[in-house]
């Protein structure tokens, strides 16, 4: 299923990436300013459709790459990175 851009909102502050639509926050993500990865969430609704990656290029495009994955990672979210090939 695409991901239709103009249904999601992205906004950016302060080391964190947030991506919403009218209805609810479909997932964000905090990071350090040299693309380190402390924390990423997706709403369970919305898991598995592309919002993961989306949250993961608007960092890389801020800070220029993507770096460490700090612990704790749960189970999802590691296969969700070695799936892109990180870490």
């Amino acid at each position: 299923m695409a991901i239709n851009p103009g249904s999601y909102v992205t906004d950016i502050s302060d080391g964190i990436v947030l991506i919403k639509n009218q209805n609810t926050t479909i997932g964000y993500c905090r990071f350090t300013s040299s693309g380190d990865i402390e924390y990423i969430y997706v709403n369970l609704a919305y898991r598995r459709q592309g919002y993961g990656s989306i949250l993961l290029n608007e960092v890389k495009k801020i800070t220029g790459k993507i770096g460490a994955i700090h612990d704790p990672i749960s189970p999802l979210g590691a296969e969700f990175f070695k799936g892109l090939g990180i870490k």
